[in-house]
């Protein structure tokens, strides 16, 4: 099993719920100081309550959507504040179903902010030499197996995910000289309050799940792995897990 150090501090975006609640919950648990950010402060309050170390579970409350442009200079403050960061999971995310013929452009725009632009900049902030701890440090995105193989009404969510994994490939090679990575994990169906309010509207069939729909923990389970030194030679990949759904 993977193990950290509470000198090795992890940002969580999406902290409040579902997988990146769950992340942050883990990588307590293997040691680590965690920065959970999340939009709902009840809820990061009870993540706190809920982890084996709570006084290494950071909780910052904050909407990302908004001036995303901003991003970077956040992430900076927040090294000043807790000190440089070794690993980034960005879980912060949302879906909006919808048939291209009821497409919205104000709500296509709204998706696009969560699910790629403010990823995309948190990441500029995070490569920031005296942000992270270099050699070592990593970023995750957690996108979706809908950006390679997306469902019906998916078009606008998947669109958001497929520009997300194709930026981190580019962003790894980028970074890679400084010894920092770069990967996404594409999960499909995972048991999280999004997939329960939206597995009507895009006909969610899992009997094409081999090993049945995910939990938050196998994503917890892989993250950890790709922030810690077993995956020092792993840059630039989208792991897809499917639970043997796509083959």
């Amino acid at each position: 099993m993977n193990s950290f150090s509470k000198e090795q501090i992890f940002i969580v975006t999406g902290a409040s719920s579902g997988i990146g609640q769950e992340i942050s919950l883990f990588l307590n648990k293997l040691g680590a100081t965690v920065v959970a950010i999340g939009r709902n402060q009840e809820r990061l309050l009870l993540l706190k309550k809920q982890s084996e170390t709570p006084e290494a579970l950071l909780i910052e409350q904050k909407d990302l959507s908004e001036d995303i442009g901003e991003l970077p200079n956040y992430i900076k403050a927040l090294k000043d504040k807790y000190g440089k960061f070794t690993g980034m999971v960005c879980s912060a995310g949302m879906d909006m179903p919808s048939p291209i013929q009821a497409l919205d452009l104000n709500n296509g725009k709204l998706l696009f902010d969560i699910n790629y632009f403010a990823p995309l900049f948190l990441a500029k902030g995070f490569i920031d030499k005296r942000v992270n701890v270099g050699s070592g440090a990593s970023i995750i995105f957690i996108a979706s197996t809908a950006g390679v193989y997306p469902e019906k009404g998916q078009s606008l969510y998947a669109a958001s995910k497929a520009a997300l994994i194709a930026s981190a490939k580019s962003i790894s090679k980028e970074v890679a000289s400084r010894g920092v990575r770069c990967n996404c994990i594409s999960p499909a169906f995972v048991e999280t309050p999004m997939y329960f309010k939206n597995k009507e509207s895009i006909g969610a069939d899992v009997s094409n799940y081999a090993l049945g729909i995910g939990k938050p923990s196998d994503i917890a389970e892989m993250s950890t792995f790709l922030l810690s030194d077993k995956a020092r030679w792993i840059t630039g990949q989208n792991y897809i897990m499917d639970g043997g759904c796509f083959g």
